[in-house]
């Protein structure tokens, strides 16, 4: 292909992701009250009320809102768009591990998010707004709420991509589960470090409720590594045996 063929391949692929990521988009906003509801549930489910406090701020919550769950809904047709793209570009047996790849990372990615809120968001909430009291009420504003909840859940959706990401790396030779385990003590580091920085709030409990997963998802790697290289020594024993046997039948022949 042409440098303009490659750059009409990329309009088109900006397009239809645009496209897609509207369309969802409306009818996001059309369920919007129902979506808003499911997430201000560990908030409401312990008696506060969400505010705001300008006159833009709901109706503006609800667009940027409706346009986020509008790209997440979107992901499956961008990621087909971009692989799409990219896939002439691979060579023959790398092409099926990443099409499996693009398509079971966006299920990982789901699966991140709805461990991240209905396991762990909710205990998070509960726990910090258990200091308010009857001098301290809380008054939460719709837009930061939804802010800080997304900040909250979309680094869990990230890092359940871990195992599978090892899983195919492992699958082409990139990584081992000798320099994983060798590294066990860095990526501990490496965990708290980034649950730090990823997580909204600076409260230490916040913080371990990422860590904790994150580093549990390591070990997991580490594990599905060691799975995967085991069946490459089992499979190559098994082609060196085939290969004795077609040696010996040649040499009685």
């Amino acid at each position: 292909m042409t440098v303009l063929q490659h750059l009409e391949e990329l309009r088109r692929v900006i397009i239809v992701s645009i496209l897609a990521t509207v369309v969802l988009a409306g009818v996001a906003y059309y369920f919007c009250d129902r979506l808003l509801a499911l997430l201000l549930q560990p908030v409401t489910s312990l008696g506060h009320k969400i505010v705001f406090t300008s006159i833009t701020e709901a109706f503006l919550t609800k667009i940027k809102f409706s346009l986020f769950v509008g790209f997440f809904a979107a992901l499956p047709v961008i990621l087909w768009q971009v692989w799409s793209f990219i896939m002439p570009a691979l060579k023959k047996n790398e092409k099926p591990y990443f099409t499996a790849f693009v398509f079971l990372s966006y299920f990982c990615f789901v699966g991140g998010v709805a461990f991240a809120f209905f396991a762990v968001y909710r205990l998070a909430v509960s726990f910090l707004l258990q200091f308010a009291g009857p001098e301290l009420i809380p008054m939460l504003t719709i837009g930061r709420y939804i802010s800080f909840t997304l900040w909250f859940l979309l680094p869990f959706g990230l890092i359940f991509e871990l195992p599978l990401a090892s899983f195919f790396l492992a699958k082409l030779g990139i990584v081992s589960h000798g320099f994983l385990a060798k590294n066990r003590k860095y990526a501990f580091l490496v965990v708290i470090v980034l649950a730090a920085a990823l997580t909204p709030t600076p409260d230490l409990l916040t913080c371990v409720l990422m860590a904790g997963p994150m580093y549990s998802l390591f070990e997991l790697s580490i594990w599905i590594v060691r799975l995967v290289e085991k069946g490459k020594e089992r499979r190559a024993r098994q082609r060196e045996l085939a290969e004795l046997a077609d040696a010996q039948i040649a040499t009685k022949q």
